[in-house]
């Protein structure tokens, strides 16, 4: 998903009312946003932590230095390969074996993100596959239960009972 989609998803599950025009610059596709009262905005991140002030919802930017971290996974996009994809995925499944969200127990705006990229791997998984990444499988399930957040986003399917024994 490019960045501008993902930022036009943030700002619906925000509330804030569509207006905001976005650009990209360089090869990487940068996102850029003009705003109306000073210089532009560059990056997903920057842009991201901008519409959760705009919309007056700072507890998703996190209050300890860790939940301030924004996490993104700037390896995945459209030229990623299978392979890169499962790797990302065994070692999100690592990190959040005793986390419900990437900053611990809160959920900020590092889960939005990150769902928002992830998305379009997900919902190609097999059954097994989820299985195999079941952290990242429950993490997932839970972000697009979220109020506001799953949007026009088609909801990925997760079965709770394991049908694979050798998953791990």
């Amino acid at each position: 998903m490019a960045a501008a989609a993902e930022l036009s998803l943030l700002e619906k599950s925000l509330g804030l009312s569509k207006g905001n025009k976005y650009s990209a610059q360089g090869e990487r596709q940068i996102p850029v946003l003009q705003t109306n009262n000073g210089p532009s905005l560059t990056g997903l991140t920057t842009i991201a932590a901008h519409l959760v002030k705009q919309a007056n919802k700072e507890y998703l930017l996190g209050s300890t230095a860790e939940e301030k971290a924004i996490y993104r996974v700037t390896q995945i996009d459209g030229h990623s390969s299978k392979n890169d994809i499962h790797t990302l995925l065994k070692d999100l499944n690592s990190y959040l074996e005793d986390k419900v969200s990437l900053t611990g127990y809160n959920f900020t705006l590092a889960d939005i993100l990150l769902y928002y990229g992830l998305h379009r791997f997900i919902v190609d998984l097999t059954v097994q596959e989820k299985e195999k990444y079941l952290n990242v499988s429950r993490w997932f399930c839970h972000i697009q239960h979220y109020p506001g957040i799953r949007q026009h986003l088609s909801s990925v399917v997760f079965i709770k009972n394991r049908l694979y024994t050798n998953s791990h």
